[in-house]
């Protein structure tokens, strides 16, 4: 029995000392986000093997220690993971940055003693330092870039353990929005022979049709790192969305360091991707060599042909497609830049379901799940790298690494995502300064593009550009030549406004809205309907994001009063977003949807004005309306109503009383009416066609109602559950002016790892398990634990029954 004892206490004691992360030989691609340690702070010597680890926080990634509650919590000077002392104040939503640690610990096992190993890391902001067993590997300056460091110089033999450190580092203002810090994306490990392929290496370019064929080239590079065979074949088959074999062939190759291999192909009667089918084709690619295979990748492609003019504007498999489209930043609302696959996706579907069919990627580098969920779900990518080029816009910004560095990065972007046939354009900027400047602009533009060239040629180039309000030596209409004289298609920020004079002048440019402001939607859109040189319109934004707090405002202001750009602590949102950081729509969502034809009829209800005040709506804002007939208290008082809608004439009823008929017009199909509140039903209808668009007073809160946008979700913690949470009356309709704490709990095969409301400045309830509702709703995030069950999910509220609802895990 003592024997038994002393055997069992060994073996208790080994597994104790074993690494985190035993590697097994048959993996070629890991994923390798479990079991880190981390420390938030600046730390001496963590890059050793030998440093002392114990006390710090054992985390899975994707991490963002900016969303989490600061360290030390002071009165009056922080909230969670909010500060006054925050070095990027409204840019980044007055969030800390600083310094954070990784390390790992894994150990190979002996069938990999000849491997090639690979660390690859989607993203890592801001400046990344990677050391394995205490020497440093790699340094990377851009916190969006994704990058592979080959660590096999640097590894123990099979059987000792390997330590991982990365510092990251957030340093000073280096963003105009909320970026987020730490490893905020996934990292893989990636294991090969000596002879491989690299799936960066390759690209499937299959945008050409010759009749019913679709042509297929399809490149890539053979490594070979000290295999002595001087000959090799790669082998290609090709898979239909169904999974059916449409092609194969094999091509062999004289095996040096860096082999080119190339070849053309056709596959009859293909099926096209697109906006609405977009179905998805696999490249299955093997390299052997004297009949032994040494390495295989996959890569999803799509087929499909883009073209753009400004006599027939944007085609997509040669029909004319109208960009409806919105911009978007990376962050994943209370998951901050935490780029996990289910909240990257579920951005996607938030956009499918509001009309959008396009995205313009502000202003860096995204996510590979995001283009995954574009590529699944049918949405088309302008696909963006920089904000600035060699002139800062922030002290410590990308402007400083610029001229070392950003032919490498544009470089790994074109290279990682050329395969997704949701890309349409590459974008070498965003309202950089020196767009136009002599010799430098040009000279930069050049090699830009040229860069994006070297690795693809089946895409089109643009920019999005403001007017000339930083450049006033400049004009528009003289100088704009300069911005698009190397670019294929011309983004316009903000300067619909030239449209049409600018085609007069240039009639052979292609131009688009690449940011336009909400509020004057009606006007972009008009135009982009009427021209074919104008291709779309990207408002900014489509959803909202943290950071730039209060871009988006309507105050009421007495007569000489400022109107600030941004607004101060304790805002941290951006809030121009059609959809809301809890994916509700919100009433330019609404109004947008009459623009874009996906709803016959909308209306909303103006907040009355203070006596001696207006309202000032700032260019990003939207006026202080609801989508409500909830006004308790202004009982008699004169409401203004709009209504919107395509429809020549509209009627407006209050309590089946007609108040009244009026036209929208051709401009910005709306009619406003005066209604004199009272609780009940308002109800607008199209005068022709009758379609309608109803508002109902809520009556007291009286249940919670949850409703998850799935209930059945992957064991896996890349999936999520998000659950609304909604404060109804006895009927079930939404109250939308009552804001009461709701208290969540979760028990089960998962937790809530975010919850939290869609306001602008509720600091207090930003992720936070007892948030107070905002118009009436919360949400809770719901993440899996990686065991099959059931999740139970359980929220409550005084003097209301507690609310359940269960998501299952398989």
């Amino acid at each position: 029995m003592r024997t038994t004892s002393r055997l069992l206490l060994c073996c208790v004691m080994l597994f104790a000392l074993l690494p985190d992360v035993l590697i097994h030989a048959s993996d070629r691609k890991i994923l390798f986000d479990k079991n880190w340690k981390f420390h938030r702070g600046i730390v001496a010597n963590a890059e050793q093997p030998e440093y002392n680890d114990n006390n710090w926080r054992v985390l899975d990634l994707p991490h963002d220690w900016s969303v989490e509650p600061l360290p030390m919590q002071r009165e009056g000077i922080t909230v969670g993971p909010f500060s006054r002392m925050s070095p990027g104040d409204v840019d980044t939503g007055q969030t800390m940055g600083g310094e954070g640690w990784y390390r790992k610990s894994f150990t190979f096992s002996a069938g990999d003693a000849d491997k090639r190993t690979v660390l690859y890391f989607e993203g890592a902001y801001n400046q990344s330092e990677l050391w394995i067993n205490g020497k440093k590997a790699n340094f990377n300056a851009y916190g969006y870039t994704s990058y592979r460091v080959d660590i096999t110089p640097y590894l123990n033999a099979p059987g000792t353990p390997n330590i991982i450190a990365v510092k990251v580092v957030n340093a000073g203002r280096n963003s105009r929005w909320y970026a987020g810090s730490g490893v905020f994306r996934h990292v893989w490990l990636i294991k090969t022979e000596k002879l491989y392929l690299d799936a960066w290496d390759t690209f499937v370019d299959a945008s050409e049709l010759q009749k019913r064929e679709a042509v297929v080239k399809l490149s890539t590079i053979v490594h070979n790192e000290g295999l002595q065979s001087q000959s090799g074949k790669i082998g290609i088959k090709i898979y239909s969305p169904a999974g059916e074999e449409v092609f194969t062939t094999s091509q062999d190759v004289e095996l040096t360091a860096e082999t080119p291999a190339a070849i053309s192909f056709s596959i009859k009667k293909p099926q096209l991707w697109s906006v609405d089918t977009p179905v998805l084709y696999t490249a299955e690619i093997t390299l052997s060599s004297d009949g032994k295979e040494y390495d295989k990748i996959t890569v999803p492609f799509g087929i499909r042909t883009i073209s753009f003019s400004a006599d027939k504007g944007f085609l997509l498999n040669g029909k004319p497609m109208k960009l409806k489209g919105g911009c978007i930043h990376h962050d994943n609302g209370l998951l901050g830049a935490a780029a996990i696959d289910r909240a990257e996706e579920r951005k996607v579907e938030l956009l499918k379901a509001n009309g959008y069919n396009a995205v313009r990627c502000a202003h860096n580098q995204v996510s590979e799940h995001f283009l995954d969920a574009c590529d699944k779900h049918g949405i088309l990518v302008i696909h963006e790298t920089f904000d600035q080029w060699q002139r800062a816009k922030r002290e410590q910004d990308y402007h400083q690494f610029f001229d070392e560095w950003s032919d490498y990065d544009l470089a790994a972007s074109v290279r990682r995502d050329r395969n997704h046939p949701s890309i349409i354009m590459w974008s070498i900027g965003n309202e950089v300064e020196q767009r136009a400047d002599e010799p430098e602009g040009d000279l930069i533009s050049k090699r830009l593009v040229n860069t994006i060239r070297q690795y693809d040629t089946s895409r089109f180039t643009t920019i999005g550009s403001n007017d000339f309000w930083d450049r006033r030596h400049f004009t528009w209409d003289k100088d704009s030549y300069r911005i698009f004289r190397n670019l294929d298609v011309a983004g316009y920020n903000y300067v619909w406004h030239k449209y049409e004079s600018d085609h007069v002048a240039y009639p052979d440019r292609v131009i688009y809205g690449s940011e336009s402001y909400p509020k004057e939607a009606a006007q972009n859109w008009n135009l982009v309907e009427k021209h074919p040189y104008i291709i779309g319109d990207f408002v900014w934004t489509a959803i909202d994001y943290l950071g730039e707090a209060g871009l988006a405002h309507a105050l009421e202001l007495a007569p000489g009063e400022h109107n600030p750009q941004f607004m101060g602590w304790p805002w941290y949102n951006g809030w121009c977003g059609d959809i809301d950081l809890c994916g509700d729509k919100k009433p330019q969502s609404y109004y947008r949807d009459v623009l874009w034809r996906e709803r016959p009829i909308t209306m909303a209800v103006h907040a009355p004005v203070a006596p001696g005040k207006q309202e000032v709506v700032n260019g990003w804002g939207w006026p202080n309306e609801l989508v409500s007939w909830n006004w308790k208290g202004r009982e008699g008082q004169t409401m203004l109503v709009n209504v919107y809608s395509r429809s020549p004439k509209v009627k407006l009823y209050l309590n089946d009383k007609l108040i009244g008929e009026k036209e929208t017009g051709k401009e910005n199909y709306t009619a406003t009416f005066e209604v004199a509140y009272e609780p009940g039903t308002l109800k607008a209808i199209n005068s022709k066609g009758k379609e309608e668009f109803i508002l109902k007073t809520a009556g007291e809160p009286a249940a919670i109602r949850l409703t998850a946008d799935r209930n059945k979700i992957k064991a896996c913690m890349n999936d999520l559950s998000y659950v609304k949470i909604e404060l109804v009356d006895k009927d079930g309709v939404v109250v939308p002016d009552t804001s009461l704490p709701v208290k969540i709990e979760c028990s089960g095969k998962g937790r809530v790892i975010a919850g939290g409301n869609a306001a602008y400045d509720d600091m207090k309830s930003f992720r936070s398990l007892t948030p107070d509702t905002f118009r009436g709703r919360a949400i809770a995030i719901v993440q899996p634990n990686e065991e099959k069950g059931e999740i139970q999910v359980k929220v409550s509220a005084e003097g209301l029954e507690d609310a359940f609802i269960l998501i299952e895990a398989e």
